[in-house]
């Protein structure tokens, strides 16, 4: 069968690529790829999630890996395709620790991006397939060990017979993620989750909650939704298919426990984590620590002269338990993004009379644009039907080096506009300040770089077009008895205020349990270093300490959507798992600390 020019160069490109990295020749390698390039790694070459820009940096890095790493065994996977004059292709390889999944795009000057990814440590491969556990022996046995009396035994034991290799806190999607894939590769695990059940931390949000993205991009790992659940699961249903999946894994998930505090003995190599398991003391001494509290840290609730004299009631968003009780009476939500809008919307569904208070400006991206454009060809039925598994599409993001992305963004940010300039130019004439990112690239860029100041719309705009939900401009001066002050003077009547506000960094939780010093020492979490509003640079490339290593040894930070909690839970487990093991993880590009908030 004759091989198609596409093919014919990826394998040219291919077998030079593979020829220099066995001769170690670097200079050979550099020049295979172009002058403006980018080699994604994750953990495969690096032990961390890191982009390297431009023939220098990957020079560097391939002599600072190239010794231990030993790539080999390079092979193309599927079929190559050309399109726009660049041509890609799917790889597989293998290092001295790993099997490896890549991808490549070569454009006329070279390689213009190369992913890798370790997919499983050698020898510690997860039992599936032909070789999953066979459960019970068949015979008859004095003595047998049932399932059950085995799942009892290592549910009452692990935490005070023996000690979980990884403690995580916090039981929501992330922490539930992670638990899988280290069930998986057989490293004991605690979760500790707060709630009474797993699944309340949606459960106990407001009745109106759910999903802004739809059930394509939200799959946990190994267990996908059914094909009938709907496109946007409401949050009870959330919460339940959480604790169905707690339960079916197996995971080790404490509920009504609270971390008290957490200190690390590098002597020793473990923490001490102190938790009060419903009542109960228990200390914990894990290897490592992993912070799964989602990608926003503690609630961000300004301090405002008068606060404590209000007479109504008054809470962060966070805590808003919906809009029951409140027919007839006047809102004011402080906050115009994700929540501040759904907090409206349910406010006024109940009755009340809701006023939004914006401080600044907000992009507003209809949910069923936002699917087709951003999301269509990767996530979505047709998607499916085009072959397009969940990990295939998780990997296929992940080639797309976040430098790249900002002109991928635009044109689609610019299409939005176009299709949605009848509902902009509503709520622009309503008083609703529009933006679209800081350099017109719309709603996932300011998702990475800050984590906040958008609203995916499924129905509250249109209540702020038509004057349903009222608006009010500005920062609160004060609050008194029965109301907030605006910097203007205007005077906001209110039975209740509910502070949509957002967030501080993850880094935060790390204040609270282990102390500031840490938290300093870490810095801060999330964000490019794009030099944007709330992401101030320099540039780092990737996610600030999420899903690697950072400066405090034995600390993680695991959080993000649905998405990223499935999709970055892999190499997270994979660098635990190896270190459990005792192999070899020294980490390339350690990222540096430049902000501590």
């Amino acid at each position: 069968m004759n091989s198609t020019p596409a093919e014919q160069k990826i394998t040219a490109w291919l077998k030079a690529f593979t020829a220099a990295l066995e001769a170690h020749d670097i200079a050979a390698v550099q020049a295979l790829f172009a002058e403006d390039c980018y080699w994604r790694d994750l953990v495969a070459f690096t032990w961390n999630i890191k982009t390297m820009q431009g023939r220098e940096a990957v020079g560097d890095m391939l002599a600072a890996t190239l010794e231990q790493t030993t790539p080999a065994n390079w092979a193309i996977e599927g079929e190559a395709s050309e399109s726009n004059g660049v041509t890609e292709a799917w790889l597989t390889f293998e290092t001295a620790a790993a099997r490896g999944k890549g991808h490549v795009r070569l454009n006329d000057q070279g390689c213009w991006t190369l992913l890798t990814s370790a997919q499983e440590l050698k020898g510690h491969e997860e039992k599936r397939g032909p070789t999953r556990e066979v459960g019970v022996t068949h015979g008859a046995f004095k003595e047998r060990e049932t399932w059950k009396e085995r799942r009892d035994r290592e549910l009452a034991e692990l935490g005070y017979k023996t000690q979980p290799y990884v403690v995580v806190i916090g039981g929501g999607q992330g922490g539930i993620a992670l638990g899988a894939r280290l069930r998986r590769l057989g490293v004991p695990a605690i979760i500790i989750e707060k709630n009474p059940r797993a699944g309340d931390s949606w459960r106990n949000r407001y009745s109106s909650l759910c999903l802004h993205d739809p059930v394509w991009y939200d799959h946990l790992p190994y267990i996908p939704f059914p094909d009938h659940w709907p496109v946007f699961s409401p949050k009870d249903k959330i919460g339940d298919w959480l604790e169905s999946y707690v339960k079916v894994m197996e995971l080790d998930y404490w509920t009504k426990t609270t971390c008290t505090s957490a200190s690390y003995d590098a002597a020793k190599g473990e923490w001490r984590v102190e938790v009060d398991r419903d009542g109960e003391r228990v200390t914990l001494a894990p290897k490592e620590l992993v912070l799964a509290t989602g990608m926003s840290g503690v609630p961000n609730i300004p301090e405002i002269p008068g606060i404590d004299g209000f007479k109504g009631d008054i809470w962060h968003s966070s805590k808003h338990p919906g809009g029951e009780g409140y027919a007839g009476k006047k809102a004011v939500v402080i906050g115009s993004n994700n929540s501040g809008h759904d907090i409206c919307a349910d406010l006024w569904e109940h009755g009340a009379d809701v006023t939004m208070v914006q401080r600044s400006t907000t992009h507003v991206s209809k949910s069923e644009t936002l699917m087709d454009l951003a999301l269509g060809a990767l996530y979505s039925e047709q998607a499916v039907a085009n072959g397009i598994t969940t990990d295939k599409a998780d990997l296929i993001f992940a080639s797309i080096p976040y430098a790249v992305l900002p002109a991928i963004q635009k044109p689609l940010c610019d299409e939005m506009k176009k299709r949605d300039a009848d509902l902009y130019g509503r709520l622009e004439k309503a008083g609703f300040q529009l933006d679209f990112g800081a350099d017109e690239t719309g709603l996932f860029m300011k998702y990475l770089r800050r984590g906040s100041g958008y609203y995916i719309d499924v129905g509250a705009s249109e209540l702020v077009a038509d004057g349903s939900i009222k608006l009010a401009h500005g920062q609160v001066e004060s609050i008194d008895a029965d109301g907030a002050v605006l910097q203007d003077g205007t005077k906001l009547d209110a039975d209740l205020i509910v502070f949509a506000t957002g967030y501080g960094s993850m880094n935060g939780w790390a204040a609270q349990l282990i102390g500031q010093d840490v938290a300093d020492k870490v810095g801060k979490c999330w964000g490019l270093g794009s030099d944007t509003p709330k992401d101030p640079g320099p540039w780092e490339g990737e996610l600030r300490n999420m899903w690697k290593p950072t400066q405090q040894d034995a600390l993680w930070f695991h959080g993000g959507n649905l998405h990223q909690s499935r999709h970055y839970s892999q190499f997270l487990a994979l660098q635990l798992k190896a270190r459990q093991e005792g192999i070899p993880t020294p980490v390339y590009g350690l990222q540096e600390v430049h902000h501590t908030a």
